[in-house]
């Protein structure tokens, strides 16, 4: 990876491309914005290599359709998913899918430059920033069976008052347990948490193929 770091914006709101591209450019990236998911994909294939930036909901082709698309053409780019409120499940499902991050609207620049950090450290070490498979178990041996049940609810893109309900507890419990497994974890949001979940297994096929 060069110096010159690049950013490619995906996002159908102009405002959205307006505010989160003047803050990345005064950060110091360069930034290719794209107007919808259909126009990134017919650029992509002749486009420096980049983060991308990827907002979920968008017409014509949502951000999972994108991210697919991008998997099948072998485009590798670490990917991070923007969403509205109330569409973890969905960021769920696009970090199975090999997104890297997730960040909710409205975000602000540390949380931004954070996760961008974390897709440049994948160009520049040429590997995955997720934890290996033994590296997470490991850390996930030290949570409590129960910790580690409501770890596999956050995996699965169950809310708390979900996950409560499943495991017979209160959702104020389970706040208790996240906050706790997090901490156990050495983690600091729920995307690092699914991370290590991911990378141990935890999730929707961990269940169908036991």
């Amino acid at each position: 990876m060069t110096e010159r770091r690049l950013v490619h914006l995906v996002d159908d709101e102009d405002a959205i491309r307006r505010s989160a591209g003047f803050l990345l450019r005064t950060s110091g990236f360069d930034v290719r914005t794209h107007v919808s998911g259909v126009a990134f994909l017919k650029e992509v294939k002749a486009a420096e290599p980049g983060c991308v930036l990827l907002d979920v909901r968008m017409p014509e082709m949502d951000g999972l359709e994108v991210q697919k698309q991008l998997a099948e053409r072998g485009v590798g780019w670490p990917v991070i998913i923007l969403t509205g409120h109330g569409d973890v499940p969905i960021a769920v499902q696009a970090m199975k899918a090999g997104a890297i991050d997730f960040l909710e609207k409205p975000f602000d620049k540390a949380t931004l430059l954070r996760a961008l950090d974390t897709g440049f450290a994948i160009f520049d070490q040429h590997d995955a920033a997720a934890a290996s498979a033994e590296e997470a178990k490991v850390r996930i041996a030290a949570l409590t069976p129960r910790e580690q049940d409501v770890l596999r609810g956050l995996a699965d893109g169950l809310p708390n008052k979900t996950i409560a309900y499943d495991l017979g507890i209160s959702p104020r419990t389970v706040e208790v347990h996240r906050a706790n497994l997090m901490t156990k974890l050495e983690v600091h949001s729920l995307s690092e948490a699914l991370r290590l979940a991911f990378a141990a297994g935890y999730g929707a096929q961990e269940r169908t193929s036991t």
